[in-house]
C-alpha cells in the first residue's frame, strides 16, 4: 500500500507539473526511470530498510514534490546547483513552515572541478535600527520566546534569494528561467498538502491566526489545509515569475523588497526594523570552511556566523580518543564519551562562537588536536562530567566574553545532491521557527525569525555576549550541512533540521557511518542521544531508550523524548546511496 500510494502521488504530481517542464524538452519524462524510494512517520523503521541506490546522480530533500523536481532537472544534465534551486522553490511552497524565499540557508559545495569545498553564507542580517534591548521588556527581562518571534520584530534581511543566484551564477547550467517553471506551475495548479504541513499548522493555529493574509492562507474559514487537499498560491506563483524574469535584486531593491519593508514595519504586532538600506546592503559572503580529520576523513563545514561545524568538530576531535567502534552503539560508555564531548563542545560554543565579522572567532584554536585531546581527558572518568566549562584559550581575543541566553528551536530543512559531473551539495535552509514571524508577504511567502537566534541579553555579569544583537550582524546558526571527504573525494553528503539538536543529529549519522559501519539509510534513521547541557535525552522507542537506566546510574538526569530530525544522506562510494530520514517526509530519488 505504502509504494501504490507513492505512485499515485507521483502520478498526480507529473500530472500537475509535466506541462511547465515540456517547455523544455519535447520528451516527456518517465517516473519510472527514478529510483524512488520513501520513508513515512507511519512507516515503522525495519532492519531491512535499505537505501536507494543509483549510479549516475541523486538528490535527498524533505518532501517528494522537491525531489521529483530535482530529480528532473538532474536526469537532463542540470548540475546540483539547478537541482537546488528548483527543489528549494518547491520547498517553499510545499513545506512553507521550514524554509523559503523569506529565510536564509548556509551552502557547501565540492566543485568537482577544482578539487575543492567551498561555502557560502546566504544567513540573515539584523537591521542597521535594532536596538539590543529588543528582546527585553521595560524591567529589562528577558521576553517569552514567543512574544519576540510573532510579528515584524523578529524579521531579518532575507538571503535565501541573493544565495540562489550567487549559486547559480557560479555552477549553473540549466537556463535560469527554467528552473522555476515546476514550482510556478504547482503554485498556479496546486500542490499536495501533506501530513507535516497540516500538523504543523494545527499546532501553530492560534499565531498564525493573528495576521490576516497568513490567517487566509493556511486557515481558509479557520480550518487547517487538509492532508491531501491540492492547494493553489498564485500570489507565489507571480513573485516566482517576477524573480524568474528579473532576478534576486527585485527582493533587495524593487517591488517585492517595497513589500518585504511594509509587511515588517507595519506588522499589527511587533512592528519591525527592516528598512531599504538592510535590503541593498545585503550580500551572500564565501567564507572559508570549517574542516577537520575524523580517523580517516575529512568533515567540512559551515564557519561562522554557523556553529554547527565548529562544534562537530570539537565533538569529533574529542571522541576520536576513544575507540567507540569497539564499544558499539548499544555500550552505554559510548553514549556517555558522545554525550560529555558534546556538553564540553556546547560549553565552548556558548562562550566563543558568533558573527566573525564582529568577533574574533579562535577557529584554529578550538579545533586544534592537542586542545581537544585536552579536553577529552575529562571524559576519563566512570561518571557523567560533574561541572563543564569552556575551554581556556592561549587567545586572548574572547577572554572577556560570557555566556550567552539564546534559544534555537526545531524547524528547518536540508537539502543534499550529487550530480552527473561528480559535484556534491549541501544546504540547510531554514525560516527559524515553524512558520518564521508568522507575517505572510503579498508574494505569497512568510518571512522569518532570524533575530530571535541573537542572544536577547547583550550582557552577563557585566560581560560581553558574543553572540548578542548588533546592526548588520548575523546571528549564530547550528544549521551543519556537511561533506566528508576521504583523499580529497566527497564520500558522504549529509545534513539535518533541528535547531540546536542538529549538531548532535549529524554527529550520530557521522559516527554511525565511520564508526559503525552504517550505510545512508541506517544513518539518517539512526536513533538519537542528545546531551547539550546536563540532561540526557533519548529517543523514545529505540534501542537507546533502554540505556536509561545504565545513564542515571552514571549521574546523569535522563529523559525520553521523540525527536524530529530530518537527516539526508548520500553516500558516495562505487555507486551513490542515498537515504531519508524515516521521521519526516523526505525521498530519496537516484538514476
Amino acid at each position: 500500500m505504502f509504494f501504490l500510494n507513492l505512485k499515485l502521488v507521483i502520478c498526480i504530481f507529473f500530472a500537475i507539473s509535466f506541462s511547465a517542464w515540456s517547455d523544455q524538452n519535447s520528451d516527456k519524462i518517465n517516473p519510472e526511470i527514478f529510483n524512488i524510494g520513501s520513508q513515512n512517520k507511519n512507516i515503522k523503521l525495519k532492519k531491512e530498510r535499505k537505501p536507494i541506490v543509483s549510479d549516475n546522480w541523486m538528490v535527498v530533500t524533505a518532501n517528494s514534490q522537491a525531489s521529483i523536481v530535482a530529480g528532473k532537472i538532474l536526469e537532463k544534465g542540470g548540475t546540483a546547483v539547478d537541482a537546488m534551486i528548483s527543489a528549494q522553490l518547491v520547498l517553499g511552497l510545499v513545506e512553507p513552515e521550514s524554509s523559503g524565499l523569506g529565510g536564509g540557508a548556509f551552502l557547501v559545495y565540492f566543485d568537482n572541478t577544482k578539487k575543492e569545498v567551498i561555502t557560502l553564507d546566504g544567513r540573515e542580517t539584523a537591521p542597521l535600527l535594532i536596538k539590543e534591548k529588543i528582546f527585553q521588556d521595560v524591567d529589562g527581562k528577558s521576553l517569552k520566546f514567543f512574544d519576540a518571534v510573532v510579528g515584524g520584530k523578529s524579521v531579518g534581511t532575507p538571503g535565501t534569494p541573493a544565495l540562489l543566484e550567487e549559486a547559480y551564477k557560479r555552477w549553473g547550467r540549466t537556463k535560469w528561467s527554467l528552473l522555476f517553471k515546476d514550482a510556478m506551475n504547482l503554485s498556479n495548479n496546486g500542490f499536495i498538502v501533506s501530513k507535516k504541513l497540516n500538523s504543523s499548522i494545527k499546532r501553530s493555529k492560534n499565531s498564525l491566526s493573528k495576521f490576516i493574509n497568513t490567517k487566509t492562507y493556511f486557515l481558509p474559514n479557520n480550518v487547517p489545509l487538509k492532508i491531501g487537499d491540492i492547494h493553489i498560491n498564485k500570489k507565489y506563483a507571480n513573485t516566482l515569475k517576477v524573480f524568474a524574469r528579473d532576478g534576486s535584486k527585485v527582493f533587495y531593491d524593487g517591488a517585492i523588497g517595497d513589500d518585504i519593508i511594509s509587511t515588517v514595519q507595519k506588522a499589527s504586532i511587533n512592528a519591525g526594523f527592516l528598512s531599504h538600506k538592510d535590503l541593498l546592503n545585503y550580500k551572500v559572503i564565501e567564507r572559508s570552511p570549517v574542516c577537520s580529520k575524523y580517523r580517516d576523513y575529512e568533515v567540512c563545514g559551515m564557519g561562522p556566523p554557523s556553529s554547527g561545524a565548529l562544534t562537530i568538530s570539537q565533538i569529533l576531535g574529542m571522541i576520536e580518543n576513544y575507540n567507540i567502534s569497539e564499544l558499539g552503539p548499544t555500550n552505554p560508555d559510548t553514549w556517555k564519551i558522545i554525550g560529555d564531548a558534546s556538553r564540553l563542545a556546547f560549553a565552548d560554543r556558548s562562550l566563543y562562537m558568533a558573527d566573525s565579522d564582529f568577533i574574533n572567532v579562535p577557529i584554529n584554536e578550538l579545533i586544534d588536536k592537542n586542545y581537544l585531546y585536552e579536553r577529552s581527558k575529562f571524559l576519563d572518568s566512570k561518571n557523567k562530567i560533574e561541572i563543564v566549562k569552556a575551554g581556556k584559550l592561549v587567545s586572548k581575543s574572547s577572554s572577556n566574553w560570557s555566556n550567552d541566553i539564546s534559544l534555537e528551536l526545531p524547524s528547518t530543512s536540508h537539502i543534499s545532491i550529487v550530480d552527473i559531473y561528480g559535484n556534491a551539495l549541501s544546504m540547510t535552509t531554514t525560516i527559524e521557527n515553524g512558520f518564521g514571524s508568522r507575517l505572510m508577504t503579498n508574494g505569497g511567502f512568510l518571512l522569518n525569525n532570524e533575530l530571535t537566534d541573537f542572544s536577547f541579553k547583550s550582557f552577563k555579569n557585566g560581560k560581553k555576549i558574543a553572540n548578542n544583537i548588533e546592526p548588520g550582524k548575523r546571528p549564530r546558526s547550528s544549521m551543519a550541512p556537511t561533506i566528508i571527504l576521504k583523499n580529497n573525494r566527497p564520500v558522504y553528503v549529509l545534513g539535518s533540521p533541528g535547531g540546536s539538536n542538529i549538531i548532535g543529529y549529524v554527529v550520530n549519522a557521522i559516527v554511525s557511518m565511520i564508526d559503525w559501519k552504517n550505510n545512508a539509510q541506517e544513518a539518517a534513521s539512526v536513533s538519537h542521544g542528545i546531551n547539550k547541557f546536563g540532561t540526557y535525552y533519548l529517543e523514545k522507542n529505540t534501542f537507546i531508550s533502554k540505556l536509561a537506566p545504565s545513564l542515571e546510574a552514571m549521574n546523569y538526569k535522563v529523559k525520553l523524548k521523540n525527536f524530529s530530525s530530518g537527516l539526508n544522506i548520500i553516500n558516495i562510494n562505487d555507486r551513490l546511496y542515498g537515504g531519508s530520514d524515516h521521521r519526516r517526509e523526505g525521498i530519496a530519488i537516484g538514476n
